[in-house]
C-alpha cells in the first residue's frame, strides 16, 4: 500500500496576474499561487487523492504563503524545502484578449531551480502510485539531477511516470536545449500530456496525428493526452484514438492552470482504471470530464486555489 496517489517535483511560484487598474491608471497584479506540478495536484485532491509535493521555495512572504496554501488545499508539504538564502520564484502573466498568455519570470536564480539531489525525500518519492514531472524541473543542472534521481526512485518503486512538458522558452538557455530535455522525459514516461504548439514544436509535424506517431513510433508511450485549447483534447491509447470536444464559454477570462486542471483530472482516470484498464468509453468519459473542468478554470483567476469540485463538474457537463 502507498501512501499517497501522486507525488510530484518541480515549481512553486507565484503567478501574478492582471487584475484591471487602479484610480491612476496603473495596472495591478493579483498574487495568485501556482507552478503546473502543484495545479495538477490540488485537481486531484478535489478528486480525492492525496498528493505529495516536493520542491523549494524561499523564506520569503512568497514562500511562506505559498507553503501555507498547499497545506490549505491538501497537498502534503514533508518534500517541500523553505531555504533561508533563495527567493521564490516569480511570474508575471498577461493575457490577451483571446484569454491567452505570455509570462515574464523573475527566476535566475529563483528558489525552485536550487533543489539538489541530495534533497530529494527518497521515501516520499517512494510512496506515490504515479510521479508527475515537467521540464521547469529540467532547465538548470542541479535541478535537472534532482528530477532524474526522483524519477528513477519513482520506477524502481512500480510508479506510473506522468510527464507534462509544458514549454516556456524564456526559461531555456536555448530551445535545442530544452527539446533534449523533453524528449529524455518521453523516453521516461507511461503518460505523457502535451499540447497543441508542443507536438507542432518537438517533432516538425503541423497535423497532430502525425507528430503523435512520430512520438509513440520513437519512445512507445502507452497514453499520450494531447490538449488543443479551443478545439478540444484527444487520446492515443493502443490503437485507438479518442477525440471530445471544448467546452467552451464566454466567461473565459484567462488559460493560466487549463491544461493542469485537464492533466490532473486525466491521472484521475488513470488511478481510477489502471493504465491498462481503458477503453474507448472510459477515455471518452475522461476527456469529457478533463475538459469540462478545464473550461470552468478559465473563468477564474489563478488556478490553485479555485480548482471545481467534482460535483460541480459534473453539473456543468449535464448542462451542455
Amino acid at each position: 500500500m502507498k501512501k499517497f496517489d501522486v507525488v510530484t517535483l518541480g515549481e512553486l511560484l507565484i503567478d501574478f496576474t492582471d487584475n484591471g487598474k487602479s484610480a491612476q491608471g496603473n495596472t495591478l497584479f493579483e498574487a495568485n499561487p501556482g507552478g503546473a506540478p502543484c495545479n495538477v495536484l490540488a485537481m486531484l485532491n478535489k478528486l480525492g487523492h492525496p498528493t505529495a509535493f516536493i520542491g523549494k521555495v524561499g523564506k520569503d512572504i512568497f514562500g511562506l504563503k505559498l507553503k501555507s496554501v498547499l497545506e490549505e488545499v491538501g497537498i502534503d508539504t514533508s518534500g517541500l524545502i523553505v531555504d533561508e538564502d533563495a527567493r521564490t520564484t516569480l511570474a508575471f502573466v498577461q493575457t490577451f484578449a483571446d484569454g491567452d498568455r505570455d509570462f515574464s519570470f523573475y527566476r535566475n536564480p529563483g528558489a525552485d531551480m536550487l533543489l539538489t539531489a541530495d534533497e530529494v525525500d527518497e521515501d516520499l518519492v517512494r510512496s506515490g502510485k504515479v510521479f508527475h514531472f515537467g521540464t521547469l524541473s529540467m532547465t538548470h543542472e542541479g535541478v535537472r539531477e534532482a528530477t532524474k534521481k526522483a524519477i528513477r526512485l519513482a520506477k524502481e518503486s512500480g510508479a506510473v511516470i506522468s510527464f507534462d512538458p509544458n514549454l516556456r522558452p524564456p526559461l531555456w538557455k536555448s530551445l535545442e536545449d530544452a527539446k533534449e530535455q523533453a524528449a529524455w522525459g518521453f523516453s521516461q514516461c507511461d503518460v505523457l500530456k502535451i499540447s497543441d504548439n508542443e507536438i507542432q514544436w518537438f517533432t516538425g509535424e503541423e497535423d497532430y496525428d502525425r507528430g503523435i506517431e512520430k512520438l509513440r513510433k520513437e519512445y512507445e508511450i502507452p497514453l499520450i493526452l494531447l490538449s488543443m485549447g479551443k478545439d478540444g483534447s484527444r487520446a492515443y491509447y493502443k490503437d485507438l484514438r479518442v477525440e471530445q470536444a471544448p467546452f467552451l464559454q464566454k466567461e473565459t477570462i484567462e488559460t493560466t492552470g487549463a491544461g493542469d486542471t485537464f492533466g490532473g483530472c486525466c491521472l484521475h482516470f488513470v488511478l481510477k482504471y489502471g493504465l491498462d484498464g481503458l477503453n474507448e468509453e472510459r477515455l471518452s468519459e475522461m476527456l469529457t470530464f478533463a475538459n469540462a473542468a478545464a473550461s470552468i478554470v478559465t473563468t477564474r483567476k489563478g488556478a490553485l486555489r479555485v480548482m471545481p469540485e467534482p460535483d460541480e463538474v459534473e453539473r456543468f457537463i449535464g448542462s451542455r
